[in-house]
């Protein structure tokens, strides 16, 4: 992005306090965007371009006003000024109650750590390896339909404030969603998985076709001629796909302060021990090749590792600017948002469970009956602490031993009690790559080792 870009956003935030702002920030984006999918074989929903524009955030008394604008022109973005004073003035009528925590000035310049660009890799080269895994994941009797979506981008992001951030950040990922359905006799069975990487066009040195087709057939195997599980309470061994699922959706939105406040299960618990000494989950933006890796977030803080459980003890919250100076903590770096059209808010990163000192065939071999949960196909959790999921890859352990797959098995409870039930945490880590929805979706990573849990409520459905 250009200096002359810089220089209007610094007018646009001089502007704005001028006329009566607190604060006031510009958020600027532009990307090169390829998205496609591949449904039974045929490619559909092609789109390529670029994707570029800006938002103005005001904060007038204590109301945010917020506007988005394609237009970049000076003129585009006083207009996008305008409407956004406006909006904070129509709501504000002196009893707004929003605060905005102010930092040292700072001017940066974050590039991207790239091994292959997604730039310099032809559309039909990237139809084409997408053909492949269509193709490894299509090729049994059993399964019915198949879906693979691709998308990668590529840019950069400019950031300037009141308090004389001028943040530049520069940007690119690909990533990759697959569903597939399957019907043997009269048992019908769907999964889904997806993959990602931050660091250019790696996917499939990362995820060979052959070798995640294998793993996806698998899966699907598993639930279409898996037994029944049995309902009660048992001893599950969670690998790190379930884990990274279980942390990010079951506890780390517990944890954004938005939510906590708002009367999440964790609200009064900071400073208590709520789980066992050997559980530590943070929320990592530092961890190498994670969608959530980033060095600053969509409000210009310096992006830190938040330890939401250190050592079994709930330690700290992740926070925005606003709540940094509602709770008087120092800023997180959690602010995110999906694009320049949206508001940031207070989102994960990388949220993962430390690593302890199991093997895995350690924390199998005390379980005389229960279950192995590899990986989750979705539910919901609630601000009670309260979840129940469903697994799309299960086996039974017998005698220590992984056995015969189980379909249709669901758990739930509480995440407190996970916590508490943790047994054993493994020495082993993975990392893994999705998306997570509130109010917007972003990209984020989870993960973990393998972890021991007993008294887990498995049912069917």
């Amino acid at each position: 992005m250009t200096e002359a870009l810089a220089d209007v956003a610094a007018e646009v935030v001089e502007k704005a306090v001028s006329r009566g702002a607190i604060f006031a920030d510009v958020r600027v984006d532009r990307y090169v965007i390829t998205y496609f999918n591949v449904v039974d074989g045929v490619v559909k929903e092609v789109v390529t371009g670029i994707e570029s524009g800006a938002s103005v955030r005001v904060l007038y008394r204590g109301v945010w006003g917020f506007s988005s604008t394609t237009d970049l022109s000076t003129m585009g973005m006083l207009k996008a000024l305008d409407y956004a004073l406006a909006s904070a003035r129509a709501l504000s009528s002196g009893r707004g109650t929003s605060y905005v925590c102010l930092l040292p000035s700072r001017e940066d310049y974050v590039k991207a750590v790239v091994k292959l660009s997604v730039l310099d890799v032809p559309f039909e080269s990237k139809v084409r390896d997408v053909m492949e895994l269509y193709k490894v994941v299509s090729g049994r009797t059993y399964v019915k339909s198949a879906t693979v979506a691709y998308m990668d981008g590529a840019g950069e992001s400019l950031y300037v404030s009141s308090d004389f951030r001028v943040i530049r950040q520069e940007h690119m990922i690909s990533w990759m969603s697959v569903s597939i359905t399957g019907r043997e006799g009269d048992r019908r069975a769907s999964i889904s998985d997806e993959v990602g990487s931050a660091d250019g066009y790696t996917l499939w040195s990362r995820w060979p076709q052959e070798e995640l087709g294998s793993v996806l057939l698998k899966k699907l195997e598993g639930q279409l001629r898996g037994s029944a599980p049995k309902k009660g309470l048992f001893t599950v061994v969670l690998a790190p796909p379930a884990v990274g699922v279980l942390v990010h959706e079951a506890f780390g939105h517990l944890c954004e302060a938005d939510l906590a406040m708002s009367g999440s299960v964790v609200k009064n618990l900071r400073g208590e021990v709520i789980a066992r000494e050997f559980i530590t989950i943070v929320d990592d933006p530092t961890l190498p090749g994670g969608f959530g890796t980033i060095k600053y977030d969509d409000e210009g803080v310096e992006a830190r590792p938040v330890y939401l459980v250190k050592n079994g003890v709930l330690t700290d919250f992740m926070v925005n600017r606003e709540y940094a100076s509602r709770l008087g903590v120092e800023p997180t770096g959690n602010a995110r948002a999906s694009s320049y059209r949206a508001p940031p808010l207070i989102r994960m990163r990388n949220t993962i469970l430390e690593p302890r000192d199991y093997e895995l065939d350690e924390l199998l071999e005390h379980v005389k009956f229960g279950y192995y949960l590899v990986s989750i196909s979705g539910g919901e959790t609630g601000i009670d602490g309260t979840f129940h999921v469903g697994l799309q890859e299960v086996y039974e352990i017998v005698n220590g031993e992984i056995c015969e797959p189980v379909r249709n098995l669901s758990i739930s409870g509480n995440s407190l009690d996970v916590l508490r039930n943790a047994e054993a945490v493994g020495k082993d880590f993975e990392l893994h790559y999705g998306r997570c929805s509130k109010g917007q979706t972003v990209f984020v990573s989870y993960g973990g080792p393998h972890v021991r849990v007993s008294n887990v409520f498995v049912s069917a459905g």
